[in-house]
């Protein structure tokens, strides 16, 4: 759903920028009054998995192919303040070092997919969970579930409004079409949600449920396996995901404005490709692998300017 530029004009991009400037600046407002520091390193984590779960794009109805967003499922697990960030760094990365997405469309993704995904499935996750039964584990899946689909509904209809207020196509194509796939790609997202906030419960429930966690060497060995994983996950499995176009690229060949994406930046990395590789799949990998750790790096750090340090935190205590 990664909007390229030439898709918006000028006003719509400036002000998806604005609205997702003031989100972002809310965000990063809350998550410095509350998020703490044994939180620090699941920024990182968080950032490196789904970047590279974005990259894992598998095969739907009609010759379209989808991929997690992965915005609620951090929201769930983290809070919605730092699913912001963490879903912005990420989106970061992927324009400035793969071209995926453009520059000046930057804002309008990180408002759909950033602040509109994130909040709005938190909000449902809050609300269902609390209809079906608040803290139990069944309800907890069931409502990360249905926060995973709804989100990628909720992003999919802020993008096509976007693209009908730029006169690209209009809202009686754009809404139903954006929808309709975007149903079908989210109930992938909720599968996906639903599986990981599961495997999170039983390993971890206190990252979920909000209980104080032990930041021994459990957690920073459970870190390390998870780093791993997402590492595994960029370079072992990326390679090989559906090279069918997404949501997006799909909807904008059969409403006929897809000649109209623009090139995208120069970089590199551009199409999650490295040069000098005599093998696309070794290539997507090594970039893969890149851009997972950039992901990490960035997400981590700005926690960390972010949130007072442990011993800060307990000097002032005392």
């Amino acid at each position: 759903m990664h909007l390229p530029d030439g898709f918006l004009d000028a006003k719509t991009a400036l002000l998806s920028t604005g609205a997702a400037a003031v989100g972002l600046g809310l965000a990063l407002r809350q998550a410095r009054s509350a998020l703490e520091p044994r939180q620090v390193p699941l920024l990182g984590l968080s950032a490196a998995f789904v970047f590279a779960a974005q990259m894992l794009n598998f095969p739907v109805a009609g010759g379209t192919s989808g991929h997690l967003i992965g915005g609620a499922l951090v929201a769930v697990l983290l809070g919605p303040a730092a699913g912001v960030i963490v879903m912005t760094c990420v989106l970061i990365i992927q324009c400035l070092m793969f071209a995926d997405g453009g520059l000046l469309a930057l804002g309008a993704n990180v408002f759909n997919m950033a602040v509109m995904n994130v909040c709005g499935g938190y909000l449902v996750f809050r609300g269902t969970r609390r209809l079906l039964g608040n803290n139990t584990l069944r309800a907890t899946v069931a409502a990360a579930a249905f926060a995973g689909w709804f989100g990628t509904v909720l992003a999919a209809v802020c993008c096509a409004g976007q693209l009908a207020l730029s006169g690209i196509a209009p809202w009686g194509l754009a809404f139903p079409a954006m929808v309709n796939v975007h149903m079908v790609i989210g109930a992938g997202e909720g599968l996906a949600t639903a599986l990981v906030v599961l495997a999170v419960l039983k390993a971890r429930p206190e990252l979920v449920a909000g209980h104080q966690a032990d930041g021994g060497l459990h957690w920073k060995v459970s870190g390390a396996f998870a780093l791993l994983i997402t590492l595994g996950l960029a370079a072992f499995v990326a390679p090989f995901a559906s090279p069918l176009p997404d949501g997006l690229e799909s909807v904008a060949a059969r409403l006929g404005f897809g000649h109209k994406a623009g090139a995208g930046l120069g970089t590199p990395l551009a199409d999650y490709q490295v040069p000098y590789f005599g093998s696309a799949a070794a290539a997507t990998a090594v970039a893969g692998l890149v851009g997972t750790l950039v992901a990490f790096a960035a997400a981590y750090g700005l926690a960390r300017v972010l949130v007072p340090s442990l011993n800060a935190v307990r000097k002032n205590a005392n």
